[in-house]
């Protein structure tokens, strides 16, 4: 029986089975009615509250009824970040493989938190962390199986985590050597097209706000950071007594998809003794198609490289993987050792890792499942197609965009992002251009059959067009196309 008291067990084999098989087969035609939902969901802010109970059940209902009530309240309220018209925000690419292990991960209730906790929770981690390396060309020094020097991978849950636990590294690292007194001197480096997390990570913890250099980029340098100034700035610094300790590149901004000059600025980094974070978080998954690797070029001289590989490749989110130079920054950093956790390390073996002390929180799931599956069943060539054909269906909406008088291409095409906009009209001012691009933007979304984002570079609003969602074709592209063009004429005929 579904109802009555004990309708169902906390787990029972038989009941997961057939509970799993009709939630498999809600999923699947979730994905094959996908493309019919408004992109963006109609709801107002409350919409929820109002169609369910004001308490949790006391007695058990039938799964029947929940995916019901999913259908009718939940559904609306989705946002639909996996239909092949969602170009909004960097995709956030799912997959069979990927939710094939989601389900193995959850099914197996693992956490990982010490080697001893299971110990293939983080045996597989670092095999498929290498693997993933050697596909990326990174340097031998970010593997683990390279016993020798000290390095190696860890799966943080986003890039918010990465930067945060490599940040405490490099900080608590250069205090041990310069001496607690200097905290408040310490000084880190970005540009102003830097993600958001970075000011968080510096927040959390305690650079102090005046010493968080987000340096000016422009149009000249299509936003990348300028390795010109980001040196005039330490000098600066060093000549008032501070301490330059931290420099974020990134490659792949959230604007633009600019590419910081990485070899510049590691030249810089090792020159100054400072610490170079890579953050590749949407750009760095393309790096795996040897023509697209160039732009990684001088990680060698990193002290870490994050990606996330729920970005863009095809694992589902909080998939973070993130290599670190020197494992030993991270451990002294975020190490805990309280009795409960004490054990004796397996044949009194150095290398057992216990990935607690490589990231903020204790537990930990199993997300190397995820990676490791969607590594097996696709293959590396065909993520590289995959890739390939996102960067294809980008520059044909660039093209596009191009051949259309009305609108303009604000910066070159990076990746398989297109930043454009409706061009100012004659002697037109760029608040009212602005403006227009503003009503543009909510237009198209409010249709539902398309959705995208904006930015602003240089006081200008940018419309955002990001191609990756698993299940977008040409076909896809071309509709978005005609919806945004068919808005755009709407509104130039009303103004």
């Amino acid at each position: 029986m579904e109802n009555g008291k004990m309708g169902l067990k906390p787990m029972e084999s038989e009941q997961l089975r057939e509970y799993g098989h009709r939630m498999v087969d809600f999923i699947a035609d979730y994905y094959k009615s996908v493309d019919t939902f408004p992109v963006r969901s109609q709801v107002q802010p409350g919409y929820l509250h109002e169609l369910l109970p004001d308490s949790a059940p006391e007695h058990p209902e039938s799964l029947k009824d929940v995916l019901h009530d999913v259908e009718r309240k939940i559904i609306p309220g989705i946002t639909h970040w996996q239909s092949p018209r969602y170009f909004g925000y960097f995709p956030a690419s799912t997959s069979v493989g990927g939710v094939l292990g989601e389900m193995l991960d959850a099914g197996l209730g693992v956490l990982g938190f010490t080697w001893l906790a299971s110990p293939v929770a983080t045996e597989l981690e670092i095999v498929v962390l290498d693997w993933l390396a050697k596909l990326l060309s990174l340097p031998p020094h970010f593997l683990s199986s390279n016993h020798g020097n000290g390095g190696g991978g860890v799966i943080q849950a986003t890039a918010c985590e990465a930067v945060l636990v490599v940040l405490v590294a490099a900080r608590d690292k250069f205090l041990r050597k310069l001496g607690q007194h200097q905290f408040p001197n310490l000084v880190v480096y970005a540009s102003d097209q830097t993600h958001s997390s970075f000011l968080k990570a510096c927040q959390i913890g305690g650079i102090r706000k005046e010493n968080c250099r987000l340096l000016k980029t422009d149009s000249s340098t299509n936003y990348a950071l300028s390795p010109d100034l980001v040196q005039e700035e330490i000098s600066r610094d060093v000549a008032k007594g501070l301490v330059p300790f931290f420099i974020c590149a990134t490659v792949g901004t959230t604007s633009s998809a600019a590419v910081d000059p990485v070899p510049d600025l590691g030249r810089i980094a090792k020159r100054n003794g400072m610490w170079l974070h890579v953050d590749a978080a949407y750009a760095g998954n393309a790096c795996i198609c040897p023509e697209l690797r160039k732009y990684i070029d001088g990680v060698e001289d990193a002290d870490s490289f994050n990606m996330n590989a729920h970005k863009w490749l095809f694992t589902g989110h909080n998939c973070s993987p993130l290599w670190v130079k020197d494992r030993r920054s991270l451990i002294q950093a975020l190490n805990t050792n309280p009795e409960y956790l004490k054990y004796k390390q397996a044949a009194c073996s150095d290398s057992v890792v216990d990935y607690k002390d490589w990231q903020i929180p204790l537990s930990r799931s199993f997300r190397s499942l995820k990676l490791w599956m969607v590594l097996r069943l696709y293959g590396s060539e065909n993520l590289k197609s995959y890739i390939r054909n996102h960067i294809n269906l980008a520059k044909h909406f660039e093209e596009l965009v191009a051949q259309d008088p009305l609108f303009e291409v604000v910066t070159p095409r990076s990746f398989s992002l297109v930043c454009f906009r409706l061009a100012p009209k004659e002697e037109e001012d760029e608040e009212t251009c602005n403006t227009r691009n503003h009503s543009l933007l909510e237009a198209v979304n409010s249709t539902g059959k398309l959705f995208l984002s904006h930015t602003v570079l240089s006081g200008k609003t940018v419309l955002r067009f990001a191609v990756g969602a698993s299940l977008t074709e040409e076909e896809h592209v071309t509709e978005a196309w005609v919806a945004i063009r068919e808005e755009a004429s709407h509104l130039l005929l009303a103004n």
